[in-house]
């Protein structure tokens, strides 16, 4: 004897016709279909107009800082005198190769914290900033006069500009959620998993960065302590600012994310 027949669930013959459900179905089946695979996600997401030019411009913009910072001859921030120190340490290294590592390792880092594959976007950001100061400094691809040698300021004043720069650079490139520095990316994790401001989690850990390559003989100086004193710090209120006064998207942290001490 032949059992009941079972149908699937929004057809049935006759009356119970529901349209409804199968083209739910249909369109669930559709965007199965239309999602790209993990690894085209992975190497090329999908990014809004919007995010790509508060990124590009945030590149810029820290880009000039940093070369205005390093012209002024005040001192290096804090990854600079971490890479510096190592240097005296270990005979193969180089400043590339430090920066490069300790990037690596903060990606590491946030890669076993949130259980999701590393960005490839942070290493992108590093190489395109760092072609643009070489080109501002005019020793690698353009060969001439720094561009901050036409900046009519003395190397102080030069330097505030720097830092300002540096830390409205580094609000956009956090904003736009694309190429967030690694160690920007291991603070907002502490943010979203011990809900900490996002000024106190980047300033723990550019003081972290900054002992340790003191303790292994990196050079400080004047605009060490103005890096360290006023780029972490002033970053959460540039972005407070983007937000409310130029109404601009903050792509890498949410609304519901504390933004004040």
């Amino acid at each position: 004897m032949v059992g009941p027949v079972r149908y699937c669930e929004g057809f049935k013959p006759g009356l119970n016709f529901n349209p409804g459900a199968q083209e739910r179905m249909s369109t669930a089946a559709s965007e199965d279909e239309e999602k790209p695979h993990w690894f085209i996600d992975w190497v090329r997401p999908n990014f809004q107009k919007d995010q790509i030019a508060i990124y590009v411009l945030g590149c810029v913009l820290f880009s000039f800082g940093a070369n205005f910072f390093i012209y002024s001859k005040l001192g290096t921030d804090p990854l600079d005198v971490f890479s510096l120190g190592l240097l005296k340490h270990v005979s193969f290294m180089t400043v590339g190769i430090a920066q490069g590592g300790f990037a690596a390792l903060c990606l590491l880092i946030w890669s076993i914290w949130n259980r999701r594959l590393p960005l490839l976007s942070p290493f992108v950001t590093f190489f395109f900033c760092g072609t643009l100061i070489d080109l501002c400094m005019g020793e690698k691809y353009r060969h001439g006069p720094n561009v901050a040698s036409f900046i009519p300021l003395s190397p102080w004043p030069l330097m505030i500009v720097g830092v300002i720069l540096c830390a409205y650079g580094s609000s956009l490139i956090i904003m736009s959620g694309i190429g967030i520095r690694s160690m920007d990316l291991v603070a907002i994790t502490m943010v979203r998993k011990w809900k900490v401001p996002f000024w106190a989690a980047k300033g723990v850990l550019e003081v972290l960065l900054l002992v340790s390559g003191w303790l292994l003989g990196g050079p400080l100086g004047w605009g060490t302590v103005f890096f360290l004193g006023f780029v972490g710090w002033l970053i959460q209120p540039l972005m407070w600012a983007n937000g409310k006064i130029l109404r601009l998207p903050n792509y890498g942290l949410t609304k519901t994310q504390p933004v004040a001490a």
